[in-house]
């Protein structure tokens, strides 16, 4: 396999990055991993996670999610802010935006305007709902778009009170779909020569990931525990849990016969092999409080390493339960370039890679985040040809 070209996959194309939290500065950071340009472009007080930790230091979340960016400060409330994106829009190849539902039509800077004044502008929307009458004026965020999709009423133990997934779940996905929505538009565009307007709604970005639940539902008919806990979302596989060990806890699946099998081997119990009434999944799920009291029995008697070692020796699915600062630290995400540092002194801070990984273009380097507007001028002088007098007004009148 030839080595990857230097130059990115989406090398010359023109992000402008309106987009706030997660969502969509995510999408924009896959964007500029695979080469675009980003111009971050924020209000006078910032983005709002910019300023999430104290004092005046920019956060950690900030710092990465938008590495490597280009960072414009803008007032798009003033009339002369928004002309001024709106020239921006015309030499660029893609706006990104996550704002609540009618602000960016609020701004004057709808689709309508936008494709008006740049036509081959692909415009990307994050929306909570999407463009659905019943959803008109409806905001959402991460845990209340998992509160109304259904993701926290799936997550906790079958006994206790529904809880939200840990992680931002709903944003992430949400940036990833709208990613993907951007390619694809830019793709359409090399055969039509024209920009269309993608959205992402967060509601449907995160109902694929309910997929075993909703099968389980449908197919007991309703008659279904939502939660479950530990356990298989569907309760369609067994074992399928995180068992305690001597110093920690464990992850083991059962997906094929031959995983349950070799279990059956490593815990040196013949008999639940034999056991006709195991055989199949469906007979294994309805004996799963034994099963799993069998499997504790024999892991909490080991290490969570001593474990982990023999359950990939016999080819089982199985991990060990780690904690933030181990995954932190972890060999194969570290050389794999998807945690890094960059910057020193006070521009020092750990960023994050792309999952994307392409064959023949490398992904772009790390950087460090923009400071708030810290490359207006140029980005005003080098996109818009304006001069240190045009800039020296601008920031006079606080557009910039």
């Amino acid at each position: 396999m030839s080595a990857p070209d230097t130059a990115g996959a989406l090398d010359g194309v023109i992000v402008l990055d309106l987009g706030q939290i997660y969502a969509g500065p995510y999408c924009t950071h896959l964007l500029r991993a695979m080469g675009a340009t980003v111009i971050k472009i924020e209000p006078f007080g910032g983005e709002p996670i910019r300023w999430r930790s104290a004092g005046d230091v920019a956060g950690a979340a900030f710092l990465m999610l938008n590495a490597g960016k280009q960072g414009l400060r803008l007032d798009l409330k003033k009339p002369e802010g928004r002309e001024l994106l709106l020239e921006l829009a015309r030499t660029a190849d893609v706006l990104v935006e996550n704002f609540a539902d009618g602000v960016m039509e609020r701004l004057d800077l709808g689709w309508d305007t936008l494709h008006t004044v740049a036509p081959r502008l692909v415009l990307a929307s994050g929306r909570a709902f999407g463009d659905h009458p019943a959803a008109a004026g409806l905001r959402g965020m991460d845990v209340t778009v998992q509160a109304i999709a259904g993701v926290v009423t799936t997550t906790g133990p079958a006994d206790g009170p529904p809880s939200k997934a840990g992680p931002a779940v709903v944003d992430f996905a949400t940036g990833t779909h709208l990613a993907a929505a951007v390619l694809a538009a830019l793709y359409q565009r090399e055969r039509t020569g024209r920009g269309q307007h993608v959205e992402v709604a967060m509601q449907d970005a995160i109902l694929p990931a309910l997929t075993s639940n909703i099968a389980g539902y449908l197919e007991a008919d309703g008659d279904f525990p939502e939660r479950t806990g530990n356990r298989h979302g569907g309760l369609a596989v067994c074992p399928y849990n995180i068992y305690p060990a001597l110093d920690g806890w464990i992850a083991i699946l059962c997906l094929r016969p031959r995983h349950w099998t070799a279990l059956c081997d490593l815990m040196d119990r013949p008999d639940l092999a034999r056991d006709p009434a195991l055989a199949s999944p469906a007979g294994r799920v309805r004996d799963m409080d034994r099963i799993d009291d069998d499997v504790t029995r024999w892991t909490e008697q080991a290490t969570t390493a001593w474990l982990f070692g023999r359950l990939q020796e016999a080819d089982i699915p199985a991990a060990p339960v780690r904690s933030l600062g181990e995954v932190i630290t972890d060999p194969i995400l570290r050389d794999r370039g998807m945690l890094t540092e960059v910057g020193d002194g006070d521009r020092a801070a750990t960023v994050l890679g792309s999952p994307v990984r392409m064959s023949a273009s490398r992904p772009r380097p790390a950087a460090p985040a923009p400071l708030l507007g810290e490359d207006s001028a140029d980005v005003l002088r080098e996109r818009l040809g304006l001069t240190d007098a045009d800039l020296d007004r601008l920031r006079r009148d606080e557009v910039i």
